[in-house]
């Protein structure tokens, strides 16, 4: 009832004494908004289901978001709807506007319940707005299954990952936790903020400077000892160690015209020869650095 007293009893009193649409009517304010544009109309179409608007605000009200701001977007549904509505079709308008007054307020949930944003899609929609209700279905029912299970019951029936309803069930348990919060005393001096005590497991800018800056040199080290081998033996090197999908020692062979055994001979010589010259590369560079 407190939450009720928040919205206003003006708005309250005047959702309550709009009166009931009958069938007829409402038909015909519906045709005078589509066919006329007649917002008079439309106002009284809404202002006639604005009660059903706060019932179904009420349905959401403890996900932490304020019942007046659950109302004003459900209201907003509700125009939705009637913009949308087709009035010769056999349907009461409050069936129809009832979809999009939920979907206006569960979309509202979603991104105002938590800093943090969860997941928008169909699927993530069902397991957020159904999770808590299907677990206390799941322990009224006295089952003896281990957590595990249940979470994987609940991804069976609302098609979702069992790590997703995981890290539902770990975000929907906890309140949200400031980075900058401190860890410890605030007052003492070893007190940290929480974001402090992130691991990144990311090389720092200067390693990735220092990776770039060796597999240039590597790089240009390896092109300048293919110059030492024969133009077949860079070729078979290439094909057989360069390339992304290595060629085979028999179809290599069938290019060049020599026995998949030869290819593998060239093969081994070239990558000796290809060893001992970046060697003694390597050697050089470490005598001009000590110099």
């Amino acid at each position: 009832m407190a939450q009720l007293a928040e919205v206003g009893e003006h708005l309250l009193a005047a959702a309550m004494a709009a009166p009931y649409l009958e069938r007829d009517e409402e038909h015909a304010l519906a045709l005078r908004w589509k066919n006329h544009a007649d917002e008079a109309a439309m106002h009284k179409l809404a202002r006639a289901h604005m009660r059903l608007v706060i019932a179904l605000a009420v349905r959401f009200r403890h996900y932490g978001v304020s019942l007046a701001d659950l109302i004003q977007e459900g209201h907003v549904g509700l125009l939705e709807a009637a913009a949308r509505f087709e009035p010769d079709r056999d349907v009461r308008f409050s069936t129809y506007a009832t979809w999009w007054i939920r979907a206006s307020m569960q979309n509202y949930v979603l991104h105002n319940w938590s800093i943090v944003r969860g997941g928008t899609s169909s699927a993530q929609k069902a397991l957020f707005f159904n999770l808590r209700r299907m677990r206390a279905k799941l322990a009224q029912g006295g089952s003896s299954r281990t957590g595990t299970e249940v979470f994987s019951q609940i991804a069976e029936v609302l098609g979702v990952s069992r790590a997703d309803v995981e890290v539902m069930d770990a975000r929907l348990s906890g309140p949200d936790v400031s980075l900058n919060a401190q860890i410890g005393d605030s007052e003492s001096a070893v007190a940290v903020e929480r974001m402090a005590m992130l691991v990144d497991d990311k090389p720092r800018p200067d390693e990735v400077v220092g990776l770039a800056l060796d597999t240039d040199r590597r790089v240009a080290w390896l092109h300048e000892a293919l110059t030492a081998l024969s133009e077949r033996e860079r070729r078979i090197l290439r094909e057989r160690r360069l390339a992304d999908e290595a060629a085979t020692l028999e179809a290599l062979g069938d290019r060049l015209g020599i026995s998949k055994e030869r290819v593998r001979q060239i093969e081994s010589r070239a990558m000796e020869k290809l060893r001992e010259a970046l060697t003694k590369r390597h050697m050089e560079n470490a005598a001009e650095a000590m110099l």
